[in-house]
């Protein structure tokens, strides 16, 4: 029994540093509560800036009234976030990848959106951008609570504000 007791806690205490060495793809780290390393959350914002960015282009052209006015907003947005970013890798204060495709997770989303017409398009642009943003918002949160980065850290917390009121923005065209 005791060597139960030993092994189950030894489990229980390696599954945070396990989980750490998950990419945030899997949403183990969403999830537990863990924050992403610095290379995984430039990854997942800057692929999340590229997909809001394509998918709103497309909402400006197919969408309803609402989806293109919210559209307008993503666009800016992201364009300034994905800005701001880009100058944390470049300055050299953030080291990491920039991804420039999107992983294909995002294409087919994407090439969802591309496929969808008339009323089809509006409802599905909404539910992705809800799915796009709340996941945003865990991501910043987690990093701006526990990154690694300092620079990057204080640049999460001061977006963090935006994204949330991107999601109840997303959240109002579901009605």
């Amino acid at each position: 029994m005791n060597r139960f007791v030993i092994a189950f806690g030894c489990v229980l205490l390696a599954g945070p540093a396990l989980a750490q060495s998950v990419g945030e793809k899997t949403g183990v780290n969403s999830v537990l509560g863990i924050s992403p390393t610095t290379p995984d959350f430039v990854k997942e914002v800057a692929t999340s800036d590229m997909f809001e960015i394509q998918s709103s282009t497309l909402a400006q052209d197919k969408g309803n009234a609402a989806a293109k006015s919210f559209a307008g907003q993503m666009i800016t947005d992201h364009t300034k976030t994905s800005t701001e970013l880009k100058q944390l890798v470049s300055s050299g204060k953030v080291l990491a990848d920039v991804p420039t495709v999107l992983d294909s997770s995002h294409q087919s989303k994407l090439d969802k959106l591309k496929d969808a017409s008339g009323k089809d398009f509006s409802p599905d642009y909404a539910s992705d951008q809800v799915s796009a943003h709340k996941d945003a918002v865990s991501l910043f949160e987690r990093y701006a609570k526990g990154g690694d980065n300092s620079d990057l850290k204080d640049w999460a917390g001061k977006t963090l504000p935006a994204l949330k009121h991107h999601l109840e923005m997303a959240e109002g065209l579901k009605d």
